[in-house]
């Protein structure tokens, strides 16, 4: 089922940042920083590249400041966070990007996404020359299934297969896929093709740790993050669990944010790319990416967050 236009439109917009001096203070140190790779790597799934472990997100990228929009991204991979996820569903982002990644290519894990309307085996070809051509490369690292449509894997991978064989994009994955589509799209790909799944994760939404996560961590595959901070739903620093998530960012002299990305990547195989507005939100979500969190401080976050029951589906939006 496809994920409801307003609500994926909605929540993959930057959510308002907190704006207190503290939190500015620290957010301007990590931006004094930009001569420095933060970001930790790891393996994208069994036998693939070393990714950073934060990434950058870019849907409604188009629809802001384009000047802002190109710093932030190019503050992004100054600091370390190369992998750029994008999709042919955002708008005019691909158009943003290539302006951003000029003469940086080389140096980027770059990924984007067919829509299912067009994830025909010839669809999917013409999706991703036309991709290519926005983004003003020859070939992307990873290319997503958007999510399930009607056209049947078997095509939508076969299309996948003649792009690698012509140097187009290096690996593929999927998008908004549970564990019943899983177990299907691996029966069709076999073993050690599927290089992702990228999912709605945050905090106040943790229904992959069920199923989804432990699935891909068997079979080597990456869990990618949308939407990290949720849409709107980020812990109010009145709340309880944001009053714990500022007490260990205090700790750590880092922002809340920064302790819920670092949460959130805490499995070997999940990353995380949320969206910046600016580049001073890029420097924080960028310094995320080397904070690490003592047991006690995931055990209390557990607790401040549970991830409830295991859901009758996939969230998604």
């Amino acid at each position: 089922m496809p994920p409801i236009d307003g609500g994926h439109v909605a929540s993959r917009l930057c959510p308002p940042y907190e704006t207190s001096p503290k939190t500015l203070s620290i957010v301007r140190h990590h931006l004094k920083q930009a001569d420095e790779a933060n970001v930790q790597r790891k393996q994208f799934g069994n036998g693939r590249p070393q990714v950073p472990v934060i990434g950058q997100g870019t849907w409604y990228l188009d629809r802001g400041d384009r000047k802002s929009a190109i710093a932030a991204l190019q503050r992004g991979i100054d600091l370390g966070m190369t992998h750029i996820d994008t999709a042919e569903m955002y708008g005019d982002a691909e158009l943003v990007i290539a302006d951003a990644i000029a003469g940086k290519r080389d140096d980027l894990f770059l990924v984007s996404k067919v829509l299912p309307s067009n994830a025909s085996r010839r669809g999917t070809i013409t999706a991703c020359e036309r991709s290519l051509k926005r983004l003003k490369t020859d070939r992307l690292d990873c290319y997503l299934l958007h999510w399930r449509g009607s056209f049947s894997l078997e095509d939508t991978i076969a299309a996948f297969d003649e792009l690698i064989a012509a140097g187009k994009i290096r690996s593929w994955g999927v998008s908004n896929f549970d564990v019943d589509d899983l177990d299907h799209l691996h029966a069709v790909a076999g073993k050690g093709r599927i290089a992702c799944n990228q999912v709605l994760y945050h905090l106040q939404e943790r229904a992959i740790e069920h199923a989804v996560i432990p699935w891909c961590e068997q079979h080597g595959v990456a869990v990618v993050a949308y939407s990290p901070f949720g849409h709107n739903e980020f812990p109010s620093a009145r709340s309880k669990g944001g009053e714990v998530l500022q007490t260990i960012a205090d700790a750590h002299k880092a922002t809340a944010r920064q302790v819920a990305l670092s949460f959130l990547t805490r499995a070997p195989a999940v990353f995380a790319i949320p969206k910046a507005s600016s580049a001073e939100h890029a420097a924080e979500n960028a310094a995320a990416g080397k904070l690490t969190l003592s047991d006690s401080e995931i055990s209390t976050l557990d607790k401040a967050f549970p991830r409830g029951p295991k859901p009758r589906g996939l969230p998604m939006l």
